[in-house]
């Protein structure tokens, strides 16, 4: 059985199994050292220790892995994290710039009860407020095999936004001034060397790249 972990131990292996998420190697030292904005050092402890706890696969100048049990202990934070956004957002009303912050803060105690009603009252929901899957009550993430970012469509496509990912709190409130929001339905007119060209609602914009590849659609 997995031991109680401090807050900062489900941080690092929540943001371990996010980074992973992007690549399938292992997450280097410096990753979680520049996305957590600590010191490599201290990364490098902390490492030791999850290794020594066998939540992660841990080796100098190679990276991180998360084990099963270290992924289901991240599955179970990503959880909680987002059930708490999409109620804060649903039904208390706060803006999709506003609910990460607030939800980092709660994550690590809820109860479990508080989980399953707050996902009853919810009715059960897959996806937060900016379209990021929510694990089941089994930890299993919905399939979102059929959504792809901007970057990857081509001229000419159409489809809706099903996902954000970003949580950078100027992003979203520019995307929701630009209509850019969850379900909005766009079109392709460009891909072009600094961006991607959109329609959206008869107004035309040129999406720098960064921005572009955290914009994910689903195609008609």
């Amino acid at each position: 059985m997995t031991p109680k972990l401090t807050e900062s131990q489900e941080d690092y292996l929540k943001k371990i199994f996010l980074l992973s998420e992007k690549h399938d190697n292992p997450v280097s030292a410096l990753d979680i050292s520049e996305h957590l904005k600590v010191k490599p050092a201290s990364v490098t402890n902390m490492l030791k220790k999850l290794s020594e706890l066998n939540l992660v696969d841990y080796k100098p100048y190679y990276g991180a892995r998360l084990t099963r049990a270290g992924e289901l202990v991240a599955l179970e934070v990503l959880r909680h994290h987002r059930l708490l956004e999409l109620y804060l957002s649903e039904i208390l009303g706060f803006g999709w710039e506003e609910v990460h912050e607030e939800a980092e803060k709660l994550e690590h105690v809820i109860s479990e009860r508080l989980e399953a009603k707050i996902a009853e009252k919810l009715g059960h929901p897959t996806h937060d407020p900016h379209g990021d899957p929510i694990p089941s009550a089994d930890l299993e993430l919905p399939d979102d095999s059929h959504r792809y970012p901007l970057t990857r469509l081509k001229v000419g496509q159409k489809g809706f936004i099903s996902r954000v990912t970003t949580q950078d709190t100027d992003s979203l409130n520019m995307l929701s001034r630009l209509n850019l929001t969850l379900k909005a339905q766009l079109e392709i007119i460009g891909q072009e060397r600094n961006g991607v060209r959109v329609e959206v609602e008869q107004d035309r914009f040129l999406l720098p790249l960064e921005l572009a590849s955290k914009i994910w659609v689903e195609t008609h």
